[in-house]
């Protein structure tokens, strides 16, 4: 092996233990421990306090990737205060638990999994009296699992309508103003179905800006986005013909007034209602920043909050490699560069992959005829799009790999089918379930 294959191959090496320190970071059974404990009889949530003698029963809900170990911890502090409880997560998420149940449902397309499930935790909620205390946990995912479609709207309107946002390129805001107002629980709903229960939200974010409105869809806090904010994300993207005819209806008559706004932050629920936000994107950056030190990087964080096109960012993460390299800016070699957020992939081909994959293939003939490079781009929660794979690593002799067995990356591209290049390259990132789920963490490692 040459010497800069060798140090490609510890590139390689250090940038996977960067991501795995990252993911550590973000561990939802230590986060909710980290947020939470219990002294002399009560619950201390971030510093707020309940009393756990005042309440009759606790019950435990949740909705999410990441909500089995996030329930698991609360299950730890709880013990016998809990009365009962019931988590929605993807399918292969489940864990054993002790007074809670499990519900495995469909993921990003909501199934009668997800359905049935909802139904349950509606049932369970609804029990919850003045004098009981609900605590309710959500994660990234949670908008497909919490499946409660409103009056008039099927699973299958449902189901419809998400691929159609997901292809279209829309971001996650505004696919979740949709959602909102095609659900019955979400966008508040659930919590004026709790009411008068005192409610406890707390929430890992897979969200750029952690805005709860738009965790999960915001099930258990004030919307402030309305049936106009849905019209106009149907007219950015010219969707008036493709909608299902009752979507096109519902959003219609929720428009005249016909159907009533999702609750505001004046509704009563709100009154007895409390929620954090107890893991982000940031969180698991920082880590990541503290791991590439150790190994010896100079490091910068670009933002934890990056959005748009995928294509366009990978663009402009690969012309900073470029400067670095050039002019030593913004940090000298041998440098790593962390970025996090979500980005928009607007589907042009019949191929499979995500965005993690399109941006390490996106990034590929840009970095090929520079020093020693390492990219990878990952989901956090161990998934990218409807694939196997977390996302993909590439280097500085990805091209020259790919050329010598006719693969175009471009071409690739073209059809959105980055999964099938880098399994034909053995350099798609697979991690399995990683339980955790706080948006995008991508690393960028540069050396001569």
């Amino acid at each position: 092996m040459k010497t800069e294959d060798k140090k490609l191959q510890k590139m390689r090496t250090d940038a996977i233990a960067i991501f795995a320190k990252g993911i550590e970071a973000v561990e939802p059974f230590s986060t909710v421990k980290n947020a939470c404990r219990t002294e002399a009889g009560r619950l201390v949530i971030c510093g707020k306090s309940f009393n756990l003698s005042r309440f009759n029963r606790i019950y435990m809900i949740g909705f999410g990737k990441a909500t089995a170990p996030m329930a698991s911890a609360m299950e730890d502090l709880l013990k016998e205060h809990l009365t009962a409880g019931i988590i929605i997560v993807k399918y292969g998420h489940g864990i054993h638990m002790n007074r809670t149940r499990i519900i495995e449902a469909g993921h990003p397309i909501p199934d009668e999994k997800g359905v049935s499930g909802t139904t349950d935790i509606l049932e369970l909620a609804r029990q919850a009296g003045k004098n009981d205390l609900v605590i309710c946990l959500v994660s990234g995912g949670g908008s497909s699992l919490l499946v409660h479609p409103a009056a008039g709207i099927t699973l299958e309107d449902k189901q419809e309508i998400s691929r159609i946002l997901i292809e279209c390129g829309a971001t996650i805001q505004e696919i979740n103003t949709i959602r909102k107002h095609l659900s019955a629980v979400k966008g508040g709903q659930l919590a004026s179905l709790v009411y008068p229960a005192t409610l406890v939200t707390l929430m890992m974010s897979d969200v750029v800006g952690d805005d709860p409105g738009i965790i999960a869809s915001g099930p258990t806090v004030p919307d402030k986005s309305t049936f106009k904010d849905c019209l106009d994300v149907m007219g950015k993207y010219n969707l008036g013909n493709r909608l299902p005819s009752r979507v096109k209806t519902h959003l219609e008559n929720g428009l005249n007034g016909l159907v009533n706004e999702t609750p505001a932050s004046n509704h009563e629920a709100f009154k007895t209602s409390w929620h954090w936000v107890i893991g982000n994107n940031m969180t698991a950056i920082l880590s990541a920043q503290k791991e590439a030190e150790r190994l010896t990087y100079n490091t910068v964080i670009l933002s934890s909050m990056i959005e748009g096109e995928n294509r366009h960012v990978a663009a402009v993460h690969t012309a900073i490699v470029r400067e670095i390299m050039k002019t030593g800016h913004p940090i000298n070699v041998p440098a790593c560069i962390l970025s996090g957020g979500e980005t928009t992939v607007t589907v042009t081909g019949k191929g499979k992959g995500g965005r993690n994959q399109e941006f390490a293939l996106a990034c590929v003939k840009n970095i090929h005829d520079l020093g020693q490079v390492v990219i990878l781009s990952t989901g956090t929660d161990g998934t990218d799009g409807p694939t196997d794979a977390a996302g993909a690593i590439v280097d500085s002799h990805t091209f020259s790999r790919s050329r010598s067995l006719c693969l175009d990356p471009e071409a690739y591209l073209r059809n959105s089918d980055s999964y099938e290049f880098f399994k034909k390259l053995d350099d798609l990132f697979i991690t399995g379930p990683t339980h955790t789920n706080v948006m995008d963490l991508r690393i960028l490692l540069v050396d001569v």
